[in-house]
């Protein structure tokens, strides 16, 4: 958590502006031509946070926690190893910035330096023998996905934030997407990657269908928010478009009823490629137009393939599921809304706390912490709601995404309510088996709660940050890093 007093942008210059950072900044704008290096205060206002929610409670009291020094538009690897290079040399914090549509304030320049925005490197390349697509970091999500579908395929990742999520931040943050259940994450897609790391080497590890040369490299830097190096390309796994999908909606009297038909499914081999079940709450929230799934547990289904597949896995779903079939209108809604994030322009100036909470735990655990996170949230002063969907599914277990929404009691500001509330959250997670965090990654807010999560693995995390940044310069504090 960024705590301490906030600076007006002006203030925090002058304490951060050390000689150091002026004769870098001076390296970087010689080097960066064409105007692709910015100290213009809106361009350090507009990158000095990402979609972290408490942070729009801050944006609109005017705080500004933390600014970067400048930023730039790196266009080429030689253009990124240069960045990398001089920082280095100066000690300047790097932060390597997407589409800045992380929830965690992994984006947030918590030590002042250099923001690098990406997007300028946005080349891609079809390999369709080999069932690939070659993707430089900048590339915008939505585009990719638009690209391979115009030519018959598709990579399965469509996350909330497609639209202007990046593929370097999909791949650096561990993201996955609303069809995970089929295609897996990102972690499953990715068979190559290229990363530059401090002092400014490229590190090139080519796609493979499989390798066996010690560890995987690859995966090293899946989830590693930037703290170790900055992603420039990636090798991803691709799909012939399905050539049937089949839309299943279902009503279930309990969350514990569709959750153990899900997993009976799973347990039999089918892979829906979506898979939703809204509690309650959620069902109100989300289908209040639908009078006969209004109040009930609400289950929605894509399933996709080969006509053979999919209508074997429909067979499947139908012999399992406990619940009244609905038909296709409910999924048909969920496709038309599911990348609206409206509440967060609409709320937020009226006073409200919110933020969703992304975690995972075996099918044995699963009722116990689904009841136990709510059961925490809930007692909160302050809080009107708190509510889960469960969105991702393995035939080990689940992920379940909660929500929580409130106004501060008296003598609480924001930051207070929206602290303790995730703080009950966490603690109610890892009393229950869970991990504190499925496919959003650590940021900032999580940070605290890694080396609960991973013990003596996150004092290797440690040694592995030191070894591979000596100085500290790729992304520090995000991760506790």
């Amino acid at each position: 958590m960024i705590r301490g007093d906030f600076l007006s942008l002006n203030e925090s210059k002058k304490k951060k502006r050390a000689s150091k950072v002026d004769k870098v900044i001076k390296k970087l704008s010689d080097t960066l031509d064409g105007g692709r290096l910015s100290t213009q205060r809106a361009d350090l206002l507009s990158y000095s946070h990402d979609y972290w929610p408490i942070y729009l409670h801050w944006m609109l009291e005017d705080r500004y926690p933390s600014v970067p020094d400048a930023v730039v538009w790196p266009e080429s690897i030689e253009d990124v190893r240069d960045i990398v290079r001089w920082c280095y040399r100066g000690k300047v914090p790097i932060y390597p910035y997407g589409g800045g549509s992380g929830v965690l304030g992994g984006a947030v320049p918590e030590k002042g330096g250099i923001v690098v925005d990406l997007k300028r490197m946005r080349s891609l390349k079809l390999h369709k023998k080999d069932l690939l697509v070659e993707a430089e970091s900048g590339l915008n999500g939505y585009y990719l996905e638009d690209y391979l579908n115009e030519r018959g395929y598709t990579m399965g990742n469509i996350p909330q934030s497609l639209y202007p999520s990046t593929v370097g931040g999909w791949v650096g943050t561990k993201a996955l997407g609303q069809f995970s259940t089929k295609y897996g994450g990102i972690e499953d897609m990715l068979k190559g990657i290229e990363v530059v790391v401090p002092p400014g080497k490229l590190i090139e590890l080519k796609p493979h269908p499989r390798t066996a040369t010690g560890p995987d490299l690859r995966k090293f830097f899946v989830g590693s928010e930037g703290t170790m190096g900055i992603i420039t390309k990636g090798w991803f796994k691709i799909w012939p478009e399905p050539e049937k999908r089949i839309k299943l909606s279902y009503a279930s009297n309990s969350l514990k009823d569709a959750v153990e038909s899900i997993r009976r499914i799973m347990r039999r081999g089918a892979e829906p490629a979506v898979i939703r079940i809204y509690d309650e709450i959620e069902t109100k929230r989300h289908f209040y137009e639908y009078d006969d799934i209004y109040g009930k547990v609400a289950t929605v289904m894509i399933i996709e393939g080969d006509e053979t597949l999919a209508d074997a896995e429909s067979k499947i779903v139908r012999e399992e599921f406990v619940g009244k079939e609905k038909g296709e209108k409910p999924v048909d809604h969920w496709l038309e809304t599911r990348f609206s994030i409206k509440e967060a322009s609409e709320f937020v100036p009226m006073g409200v706390v919110f933020d969703t909470i992304e975690v995972a735990v075996g099918w044995s655990g699963a009722a116990k912490l689904y009841e136990n996170v709510v059961g925490a949230l809930k007692p909160i002063k302050g809080v009107l709601f708190a509510s889960a969907h469960a969105s991702h599914f393995y035939p080990q277990g689940i992920c379940f995404y909660f929500t929580f929404a409130g106004t501060p009691p008296r003598k609480k500001d924001a930051e207070g309510f929206y602290q303790q509330a995730w703080e009950e959250a966490m603690k109610a997670v890892i009393n229950s088996g869970g991990t504190v965090s499925h496919h959003h990654g650590v940021g900032r807010q999580r940070r605290r709660w890694m080396s609960e999560e991973l013990e003596e693995g996150y004092e290797l995390l440690k040694k592995i940050k030191q070894k591979v940044d000596k100085r500290g310069i790729m992304n520090p504090g995000d991760m506790g890093l």
